[in-house]
Order: C-alpha cells, then structure tokens, then sequence
C-alpha cells in the first residue's frame, strides 16, 4: 500500500532554502534526486550547513562527528 504525500504539511516543515526546488515538499523525490547524485537532502544538515549548499556524504559526517 503506497501512502499518499502531504506536499502541504511536508512543505511547511522542509527546511531547505534553495527556493527554486520544484521538490520541495516531495521528500521522496528529493532524497531520490540527492542519492543518484551521492548526496542528502538539506534537512539531513544543520541550519548552517544546509545554507552553504554543500549535500555531501563527507559534509553530512563531519558536520555530526
């Protein structure tokens, strides 16, 4: 059974600020289009390290050592 996506409810709690995403709030697409890529989503970092735009895996792990 496939669950049906809350866009709005996902939206409203996404903290991402890359404003031209056409995924915000489709977080399955999102974490799709970041892994094919070898990336997170800016909501797996912390404020600051989300706005710097820096998805890496290396980031991801320095930044929660």
């Amino acid at each position: 059974m496939m669950l049906e996506c809350n866009i709005k409810q996902n939206t409203s709690r996404c903290t991402c600020t890359y404003e031209p995403c056409d995924r915000k709030g489709r977080c399955c697409e999102c974490i799709t289009y970041h892994w094919k890529m070898k990336q997170l989503p800016g909501c797996f970092f912390s404020p600051e390290g989300e706005k710097t735009y820096d998805r890496s895996i290396r980031r991801f792990i320095a930044e929660n050592k």
